[in-house]
């Protein structure tokens, strides 16, 4: 499996920020104090950007494989 893409949904984020310190160099909060994905997040290690997709409290990260098919959340 490698991770190709990683997407937050704006509308169920609630920015708890956990992503951010799980994987500060993938995501980060924008003004509106909601979780973004950085330019480079693919260049994070694909462990911690699962690790951190799953620490989010709403699934609001979703994570795909380079076939289109969603890791995270099933």
């Amino acid at each position: 499996m490698k991770i190709v893409k990683v997407t937050v949904s704006r509308d169920i984020c609630i920015g708890s920020a956990t992503c951010v310190v799980m994987a500060p160099d993938a995501f980060e909060l924008d003004s509106e104090g909601i979780s973004v994905v950085k330019t480079d997040a693919l260049k994070v290690d694909q462990e911690t950007l699962l690790n951190a997709a799953k620490s989010c409290p709403v699934q609001a990260i979703h994570v795909f494989d380079e076939d289109g098919t969603r890791i995270f959340p099933a």
